[in-house]
């Protein structure tokens, strides 16, 4: 087995835009459910919305890449307080019903033969960021240190994918260290306390859920910017459990919990998926045993283990505090 090359797949799987991505997505998760304490179970949805106005609009209706990263930003808001406005004065588990089955509906919506002529169906729209490469100042080639490298239509990603993640993080910190950042970590510890002192709870709750919802969309609109595609199944209920799974891992209720387990989650999974392959490559695992099809499955379930091990253990996660972590006292 080459582990220089296991190694090399699993930090550019780290350090690569979808780990990016991946963090913008959480960074807004982590405001709804770390700070406010709002059960979002439908973060894909803001995602979906998001990466398909852009490509809606440039596709479908023959306008500007830019105007298309506005509607999709203006979708996430209006979906936002469509889900918002009849639910947060509920209990928070109606959001989280709520939430997921509106990232689901959305998905079927999307890729239903009635979308087709806007959103492309199930085969969904292409080549819609070409304004977004046309931006890139890096030479054609491939560019990075060691086995690690990029191509520049990567490269020019990933820069701007970080460097988003930098600002979002940053900003975030500055609003969560303001009163209003204050308030909504009261909310998230004891809703009643925060009403008894003249507190607008409702209306905390759903900014948290705006900024948050935009947040994520942000993180669709450069995955769709990405891959230079969007297609309605791939913004399936999974997402947004990969999205937790990198948030418990990180830690919740923490600025840079979520770009810590970003980057973790995928090094991890990469590092699996690469030494398993070679592992049965070079027979050091029977193939009767794992075959490469079985490969995707099997990683899965090591993360998973791990994960387990990881809220047994340690339920704060690698940057929180345990009672950031305690649904209990939400």
């Amino acid at each position: 087995m080459d582990f220089s090359v296991i190694l090399s797949d699993a930090i550019r799987s780290g350090i690569g835009p979808i780990a990016a991505i991946y963090a913008i997505a959480a960074l807004g998760l982590n405001l709804h459910f770390g700070y406010t304490g709002l059960l979002n179970f439908g973060q894909v949805g803001f995602m979906l919305v998001g990466g398909y106005g852009l490509a809606i609009t440039v596709v479908t209706w023959g306008g500007s890449m830019w105007l298309g990263i506005l509607v999709g930003l203006a979708s996430a808001l209006v979906l936002a307080l469509l889900l918002g406005l009849p639910t947060l004065r509920l209990r928070a588990d109606y959001l989280a019903i709520t939430t997921i089955a509106a990232g689901e509906t959305l998905r079927l919506f999307y890729r239903s033969s009635w979308a087709e002529p806007t959103t492309g169906g199930v085969f969904g729209l292409q080549r819609f960021a070409g304004d977004f490469y046309d931006l890139n100042p890096i030479p054609p080639g491939r560019y990075g240190v060691w086995k690690v490298e990029f191509t520049a239509r990567d490269l020019w990603v990933l820069i701007v994918a970080w460097a988003l993640v930098v600002m979002i993080a940053a900003l975030l910190a500055l609003l969560l260290h303001s009163p209003w950042g204050r308030v909504v970590r009261s909310v998230r510890e004891d809703e009643t306390a925060v009403r008894s002192l003249g507190k607008n709870v409702y209306a905390y709750k759903m900014q948290s859920l705006v900024i948050g919802g935009v947040i994520g969309a942000v993180a669709g609109i450069l995955q769709a910017i990405h891959v230079q595609s969007v297609s309605a199944d791939s913004y399936d209920p999974a997402v947004t459990f990969f999205l937790y799974t990198l948030l418990v891992l990180g830690g919740a209720g923490r600025i840079l919990g979520p770009v810590v387990g970003s980057v973790l989650f995928w090094f991890v999974l990469t590092f699996l998926d690469s030494a398993l392959r070679q592992a049965i490559g070079t027979g050091a695992v029977p193939s009767d045993v794992i075959s490469t099809s079985e490969v995707g499955a099997v990683r899965f379930a090591l993360v998973g283990l791990a994960l387990v091990l990881l809220v047994a253990f340690r339920p704060q996660g690698i940057l929180g505090s345990r009672k950031e972590m305690l649904l209990s006292g939400r």
